[in-house]
């Protein structure tokens, strides 16, 4: 095979890739506007989610970020009942769109507007990158 019939072939498979990344990614997105919806109306002081992923090392570094709006909702939560709520729905998402982690626990975190404010200048983009 000729090199530009290998870069080309290549160039394709990268193109394939990057379509399957996007529809994972899409899919993902809205398991976890979902979760947020329902964090929402359940969890004092959630105010919303995200989540970052290389797609090179999928699913393994995939991580959802759930942020609170105060340090003090955050530990209510950790001291609440619903404390496995957010790891239980994520986990419930990426079943039903077929991500298979062994634990979902492991790829989620948890933050605080007040920490991002405090440490970044409310700057998520800096903080989460």
């Amino acid at each position: 095979m000729s090199i530009l019939l290998q870069l080309e072939a290549m160039r394709i498979i990268k193109e394939i890739m990057r379509k399957s990344d996007k529809k994972i990614d899409n899919k993902l997105r809205i398991a976890l506007t979902d979760v947020c919806e329902l964090a929402l109306k359940n969890i004092e002081g959630f105010q919303w989610l995200t989540h970052i992923v290389n797609y090179a090392n999928f699913p393994q570094s995939l991580k959802v970020v759930c942020v609170f709006d105060t340090n003090e909702h955050l530990d209510s939560y950790w001291q609440s009942t619903k404390n496995q709520l957010l790891v239980s729905l994520v986990a419930q998402e990426f079943t039903r769109i077929g991500i298979n982690v062994k634990s979902a626990s492991k790829h989620i975190s948890y933050d605080t507007e007040e920490n991002c404010t405090y440490q970044h200048e409310g700057n998520w983009a800096r903080r989460l990158g």
